[in-house]
């Protein structure tokens, strides 16, 4: 230890710290002070090392990990991640999917470490990244068939300015599509038609019904439907655009859905491709909203998981 110092606040390893305590117990006919003043350390670092070991907590000092991933457990994961399987899923969507099929390689905070030691941590959608609102007051679902929400959205025809209509009922409980049609245009007939549909399909009616303030939503045909069925209707504030969030985010989903067509050929065209994507929404889409089951199985909790 002769002309070693150890500065105040310097990081030492383990085996410096080893060696400290080795060279004090080897001089215990010095005063513990005096030794420390010789080494520039305080006498309370001492008390500490013997006390609490030796090994340094201090942030920037060397940890050994002992659970820590290999470099070819990490190279796993990455492909894993970065495979057609689970490319389009965040490593939260990621990590469910395999604790599913009852594989399990490191946890979902892991699974972003990954990402981002590779510069992948990026949003694995064809849609910008969200930007955080806070939700306005809203609508409770504690059983199905309690809250439907429901709207209409444009799909793209072949000829430039005409459009065709989806007509869509989402139940507010579990995420699930009630009902849907597509149409040439927009009608409140139309929108009585949807939801007999739907209340003859389901043998119930919600209590409330959650729209935005469209005149298909506020026509007097349908509005006459509600009252006779006893069900209250609820609209959206003017002017506020996410007063119907989850029916807006069904949209979002439908669109950025890899292999949404541009447009579609014919409104057969459509109503064929939107009932392959509402069958795939319903049974197989693990929403995360839901604790990443389908709303099918929250729907029906008898479903296999």
């Amino acid at each position: 230890m002769e002309g070693r110092r150890f500065g105040r606040g310097s990081l030492t390893t383990e085996s410096d710290r080893q060696n400290i305590l080795d060279f004090v117990d080897n001089n215990k006919n010095v005063r513990l002070s005096v030794l420390c003043k010789y080494l520039d350390i305080s006498s309370r670092t001492i008390q500490r090392w013997r006390k609490n070991g030796l090994t340094d907590k201090r942030k920037g000092a060397s940890k050994n990990v002992p659970k820590k991933l290999s470099e070819e457990e990490v190279s796993t994961i990455y492909k894993l991640l970065c495979s057609n399987e689970y490319k389009e899923m965040t490593p939260v969507e990621a990590f469910n999917s395999l604790l599913d099929k009852g594989i399990y390689h490191a946890s979902s905070r892991s699974f972003y470490r990954i990402l981002k030691r590779f510069n992948a941590l990026t949003h694995r959608t064809e849609t910008k990244s969200g930007t955080s609102r806070s939700k306005p007051a809203e609508l409770k679902a504690y059983a199905k068939n309690q809250v439907w929400m429901w709207d209409i959205t444009w799909l793209k025809s072949p000829v430039t300015g005409i459009y065709y209509y989806a007509y869509v009922i989402e139940d507010l409980y579990d995420r699930s599509i009630v009902s849907w049609m597509i149409y040439e245009n927009e009608s409140d007939v139309h929108s009585k038609e949807l939801f007999e549909t739907a209340c003859r399909k389901e043998n119930a009616h919600p209590k409330f019904v959650h729209s935005d303030n469209g005149n298909p939503m506020k026509g007097i045909t349908l509005v006459a439907f509600y009252y006779q069925l006893g069900i209250i209707p609820s609209f959206s504030r003017p002017r506020v655009s996410d007063d119907n969030p989850f029916i807006e985010s069904f949209f979002k989903t439908l669109k950025y859905r890899c292999g949404y067509p541009h447009h579609f050929e014919s409104i057969e065209h459509a109503r064929n491709w939107f009932a392959d994507f509402i069958h795939w929404y319903n049974f197989e889409h693990k929403h995360s909203g839901l604790q990443f089951v389908t709303p099918m199985q929250k729907r029906n909790p008898s479903m296999p998981i």
